[in-house]
């Protein structure tokens, strides 16, 4: 069970997925606007957020970026279908994945299970690369000695990469094992994310030296 807040201005959808979302025993709280939202998670302590992008008074985008300003909450969006603009701009400001409307409950099941699934780890050494230290334990990161708050999606990826350094993963890899998209996905989930990732862990984003492209393939954990 996790504890689902749902913002959605329009009544039908919102009323239909609350309905589904209680019917798989999820806890939810609803809000018809970004602003009841934004005070409802002050007092709601959800583990994810289900957020409509097309939102009256503050949108969908800006109550992303204010979430992500302050809490690492899983963030999956509702995005218009065939509309690369929603797409973008969400993954942008901070959302981990996204459901195409209209919204098939057993789609945003498998999304919010996803999200939320945290990586099996077992007691290890802290593992350090250079001013990164990662520690599969606690899965906890820092940087210098200063610790990380890193959203669920970009911990799992920077997890994954750092298990196998210096190997490449294509996108499509990456979205199979890291996002669990068992078919041919959006690659911009990746690309958003490892852009978010890289402008907290490396010293200049532009010159990564833990999450690397190789271009034409993928992406890669170092050399540091």
């Amino acid at each position: 069970m996790a504890r689902v807040l749902l913002i959605e201005d329009d009544m039908n959808v919102r009323d239909a997925l609350t309905l589904a979302l209680k019917g798989r025993d999820h806890e939810v709280e609803s809000a018809a606007s970004g602003e009841e939202g934004l005070e409802l998670l002050a007092r709601f302590a959800a583990d994810v957020v289900v957020l409509d992008l097309m939102l009256p008074g503050i949108d969908g985008f800006e109550v992303c970026r204010r979430i992500r300003a302050t809490a690492s909450t899983s963030i999956v969006m509702l995005s218009a279908r065939g509309d690369d603009f929603d797409v973008v701009g969400g993954l942008e400001a901070g959302a981990d994945d996204y459901v195409v409307k209209p919204v098939r409950s057993q789609v945003l099941e498998a999304r919010i299970r996803a999200v939320l699934r945290r990586t099996d780890s077992v007691p290890s050494p802290v593992e350090t690369y250079g001013e990164l230290r990662v520690d599969r334990a606690s899965l906890t990161v820092s940087r210098g000695g200063r610790r990380i708050a890193l959203p669920p999606m970009e911990l799992r990826l920077l997890l994954y990469l750092s298990a196998a350094p210096g190997q490449v993963f294509s996108r499509q890899q990456l979205l199979e094992s890291v996002w669990e998209h068992d078919y041919l996905g959006d690659s911009r989930l990746v690309d958003a994310c490892v852009q978010r990732l890289r402008s907290k862990i490396e010293n200049v984003s532009a010159e990564p030296r833990y999450v690397q492209t190789v271009r034409g393939f993928g992406y890669r954990f170092g050399p540091v």
